[in-house]
């Protein structure tokens, strides 16, 4: 049940990567009109201070300062993408072999999930989205971000520990298997 878990999360998170996080990175002439309004019509709505500082959206001050986020992003598009296609196949084909690049796959998304949520959580709640001070949520906002960015952490965090114990398993069978060899 838990692979079926992780492979949803995989399909569900691979088009919002290419949809929404990654329009951050990709010159603009690459992107349709109607596709460059996704993040536009998601930030207008959500707020997000990270997706709207990656964007430009909340002026240059924020884009430089959300450098570390923007990095995040270059992971995601060049280590966690990779990882949902060999993971997805790797998953769907029942075979074991995947469980050591879906556990570093995991612990990583799990340490840069955990820095974004951070800045969910410090985001001060306002009456308006954005205040004099700079970026403001709602308390709505707040929640819909909280309940859009807590599944990314929670499912590779037990990703994560459930990819340790089945390598862990593994790596012990194999050295069971080699005592039975050298006996022989």
């Amino acid at each position: 049940m838990s692979l079926t878990i992780y492979s949803e999360s995989m399909k569900i998170h691979l088009p919002a990567t290419f949809l929404v996080d990654l329009q951050a990175l990709y010159p603009k002439t690459w992107v349709p009109h109607i596709i460059a309004n996704i993040p536009k019509f998601y930030v207008e709505m959500s707020n997000d201070p990270l997706i709207g500082s990656a964007m430009g959206y909340f002026g240059q001050s924020q884009l430089e300062a959300y450098t570390w986020f923007r990095s995040f992003l270059m992971v995601e598009a060049f280590f966690q993408v990779p990882v949902f296609i060999i993971g997805l196949r790797g998953l769907w084909k029942g075979s074991s072999s995947i469980y050591v690049l879906l556990l570093i796959y995991a612990a990583s998304t799990t340490t840069t999930t955990l820095p974004c949520l951070a800045v969910i959580l410090s985001t001060p709640i306002s009456p308006t989205p954005i205040s004099a001070t700079g970026i403001s949520l709602t308390a709505e906002q707040s929640l819909l971000l909280l309940s859009s960015y807590i599944p990314f952490l929670l499912v590779p965090l037990v990703m994560t520990i459930d990819m340790a114990i089945r390598v862990q398993s593994l790596v012990a069978a194999g050295q069971e298997g080699q005592k039975v060899t050298k006996q022989e």
